[in-house]
């Protein structure tokens, strides 16, 4: 695994302790690669699906039940 790229996407402190890293901590890297490939597209696929359930909310919305807000 090419540690210059998890030195690019970790936080300061885990990016010094790669330059250290030893066998035993190269399960950090992992977990960050894991984290960024499991909770970025989850993430992604969920403000999908929030903009499209608005979009098709906007697109069927019935004028008659709009709120007046006159004072």
């Amino acid at each position: 695994m090419n540690l210059t790229i998890l030195n690019q996407l970790a936080c300061s402190t885990c990016a010094t302790a790669f330059e250290h890293a030893s066998g035993d901590q190269d399960a950090a890297g992992w977990a960050i690669l894991f984290m960024l490939v499991v909770i970025v597209p989850m993430l992604t696929v969920i403000g999908f699906f929030i903009f499209r359930i608005a979009r098709r909310e906007k697109a069927a919305f019935d004028p008659q039940y709009q709120d007046n807000f006159e004072s």
